[in-house]
């Protein structure tokens, strides 16, 4: 499934999101999936993703860091602004001095152990899934010593094979996802397998609720297929033996995952899917996120009371007499993992969905600061002081021709004691301009955010259309507008 509020998707019995930046579903680990839009971030283990299943989702500390949505670049520790003569309240921070020869480029997020590049898309699996691996072994090795009581110990061997088996399911739900997405021309930023389930990560939202309602659909018409599959060889071979039973195992595990999937609730596929049904008929991909974030909550809560009753009354296969005290209170457990679960999935997407609302305020032209441009060997107070007298808060280093060739940082300047300032020229505190650090004026929104973590620094030159320079932007003034920004109510 996806929604940060973002595009995104997983699989599994239920699976750990960012309209939101992208993202990511997750999927449960005995039947469901999810896939998540990234856009976020981030997602790591435990964080929100597009999904089959529920997602693992969990509010990030920093609406700036859900996973799947377009994040702001991370900006180095601030220093009190430099050529801010009239700034009362400056922030400061460590200052370092000095040239910086470029910015480094950002590390790959990671997510667990590294298993392959599909499409060109990291896999990872999440420390989590050791864990669920060992679950799953366990309990299914129970349910084989009363189906094939001559296996003995070999059981765990067999189990151990079918928890794999079915996490392999699970990747190909999620590789669905992310083909459809890549088909769409939205980038996949990784898959994880994880606790519960599989996260698929994508970092951008569909464009029409008609892609959007494929990207979601596809998680679980795979999983239908692959329950097809191994019904058809269930058939081919002799019921109680071992393969028998493993394909059995395989095909109730992947109808449960496609089950728990189309189920119309955010962070789920079927609730992408409703996302996109609402968003055709209003026309606002805002109202279907709403819609589809309202039934999430409600499914919620239905699968908090609701679980547990149903073990109890013995529909789901089990008699009420067989039901033990401690069966009693790991249905409802598992009914609280997965309630919460798709509680806060549909929490991230409301959330990703009102930064979708708010990202195209974030304008370069209105976020810049105006720039006096400076020869490399005018001393720093000299530059101060011109700065002071044109109003503006930023110094470009100029060659002879007029032409910028480096911006001199915030953090050097504050390094510089006051009295050091009138013999220090401004070309040893500026860093030299590289070309993803010239960002154009008109650039807004998702794009400017894209522009700017594709060069990662405290500073960029933004010019107009026909080169000419317009000011400097600091990566800290957009992050506080990010963050002003998703405070706003929608």
């Amino acid at each position: 499934m996806d929604e940060s509020g973002q595009p995104q998707s997983g699989t599994g019995e239920a699976t750990p999101p960012a309209e939101e930046t992208a993202r990511s579903r997750p999927a449960v680990a005995s039947a469901t999936g999810e896939h998540r839009a990234a856009s976020d971030q981030g997602t790591d283990e435990g964080k929100p993703s597009t999904e089959d299943g529920a997602q693992e989702d969990q509010a990030p500390e920093n609406p700036a860091a859900e996973a799947g949505a377009p994040r702001p670049p991370a900006p180095e520790p601030e220093a009190a602004p430099g050529p801010r003569p009239h700034d009362t309240h400056p922030e400061r921070a460590a200052a370092t001095s000095g040239r910086r020869k470029g910015p480094a480029k950002p590390p790959e997020p990671r997510g667990g152990l590294l298993m392959g590049r599909p499409f060109g898309v990291p896999v990872y699996v999440a420390p989590s899934w050791f864990l669920v691996a060992a679950l799953i072994t366990w309990v299914f090795g129970g349910q084989l010593d009363r189906v094939l009581p001559e296996l003995g110990a070999a059981r765990y061997l067999v189990s151990l094979f079918f928890a794999v088996a079915f996490y392999a399911s699970v990747l190909v739900h999620e590789l669905a996802h992310t083909v459809a997405a890549l088909r769409f021309k939205l980038p996949v930023r990784r898959i994880q397998l994880q606790f519960f389930g599989g996260v698929s990560e994508i970092e951008k939202e569909s464009e029409t609720p008609g892609r959007e309602f494929v990207l979601a659909f596809v998680g679980p018409l795979l999983s239908l297929v692959l329950a097809g599959l191994f019904y058809l060889g269930m058939m081919a071979v002799e019921p109680g033996t071992v393969p028998g039973v493993l394909l059995a195992g395989l095909m109730v595990s992947n109808l449960i995952v496609a089950a728990f999937n189309l189920l119309p609730g955010l962070p789920l596929d079927g609730g992408r899917m409703l996302r996109a049904v609402v968003w055709k008929i209003t026309g606002k991909p805002m109202s279907g996120t709403i819609a589809a974030a309202w039934v999430g909550r409600a499914l919620a809560v239905t699968v908090l009371i609701g679980l547990p009753l149903l073990t109890q009354s013995g529909a789901l296969g089990a008699s009420a007499e067989d039901t033990g005290g401690m069966d009693t209170v790991m249905d409802a457990l598992l009914a609280a993992i997965l309630a919460a679960i798709i509680w806060t999935g549909a929490g991230n997407s409301l959330r990703m969905a009102r930064l979708r609302e708010h990202l195209p305020e974030l304008r370069a032209r209105t976020l810049t600061r105006r720039a006096v441009p400076i020869e490399p060997a005018t001393p720093l107070s000299e530059a101060l002081r011109r700065a002071n007298e044109a109003g503006a808060r930023a110094l470009v280093v100029v060659d002879t021709d007029g032409e910028p060739r480096s911006l001199v940082r915030e953090a050097a300047i504050v390094g510089v004691p006051e009295h050091r300032r009138p013999w220090v020229p401004v070309s040893g505190l500026a860093q030299d301009l590289t070309d993803g650090m010239r960002v154009s004026a008109e650039l807004a929104g998702e794009d400017l955010l894209d522009t700017l973590r594709a060069t990662p620094a405290t500073e960029y030159l933004v010019v107009e259309e026909n080169g000419a320079i317009y000011g400097v932007l600091s990566a800290a003034d957009v992050e506080r507008a990010f963050v002003k920004a998703m405070a706003r109510p929608s």
